[in-house]
């Protein structure tokens, strides 16, 4: 899936002198007060982190005394979807107007009903609504499917994406993939002396024998 980065980053994180004596609790508690939350100045949204210490030694802040700085060098992994980018999402909701999607059990989607291209319609059956293709029978969208979308804008402030299905590649995962191995030729290489499929080989050269003149001229 597209939005997914990682970075590797110095930050210097303030601790008070009452954790002076355990620091690496300190810091841990610092660097996981970062995650699930939009940072402007890596623009994303941090999922996972690591860290160690870039410098053993330990700064008094100016100005914010008694506060210390300490130096990590941290390696994290960002979200931060940009437009056109594809993404997959469980489907939450179909209704007649709307699809709405859970992105990485964090971000919520929607998809508009006017985002959605014309091949696709909805119906209700036993309470259950469906949003289904009128072209592929078997290409089905209802909750709990794994759905990839169009990210046509994103709230960075909210964890809210708004998504659009008008592309042909996108829809329900699993019914795309199926399509992709449909549809895709295999390539096979043999090295010399290997037993080579037939259908995989041009039909072979007819050969002409060229007629060469009686030299006696007979």
């Amino acid at each position: 899936m597209e939005g997914l980065k990682t970075a590797e980053t110095e930050i210097v994180v303030h601790a008070h002198p009452s954790q002076s004596n355990k620091v690496h609790q300190a810091l841990k508690q610092e660097m996981t007060s970062l995650l699930f939350k939009y940072n402007e100045a890596l623009d994303g949204v941090v999922l996972a982190h690591s860290m160690e210490l870039a410098s053993p030694d330990a700064k008094i802040i100016s100005g914010v005394v008694p506060y210390f700085g300490v130096r990590l060098a941290a390696k994290l992994l960002l979200f931060s979807p940009k437009k056109d980018m594809l993404l997959e999402g469980k489907v939450e909701k179909v209704s007649q107007n709307i699809i709405n999607i859970v992105v990485l059990g964090l971000c919520s989607a929607t998809v508009s009903a006017d985002d959605i291209r014309g091949e696709f319609d909805f119906k209700t059956k036993d309470g259950e609504e469906t949003c289904y293709s009128t072209r592929h029978k078997s290409h089905k969208i209802r909750v709990g499917t794994i759905l990839r979308f169009l990210v046509k804008s994103w709230d960075a402030e909210t964890l809210i994406i708004s998504g659009s299905m008008v592309p042909k590649h996108t829809g329900c995962i699993r019914w795309l993939e199926l399509k992709s191995k449909q549809h895709a030729t295999p390539i096979r290489f043999y090295s010399q002396g290997s037993d080579v499929d037939s259908d995989f080989l041009p039909p072979p050269l007819k050969k002409h024998r060229s007629k060469v003149p009686d030299a006696s001229g007979g």
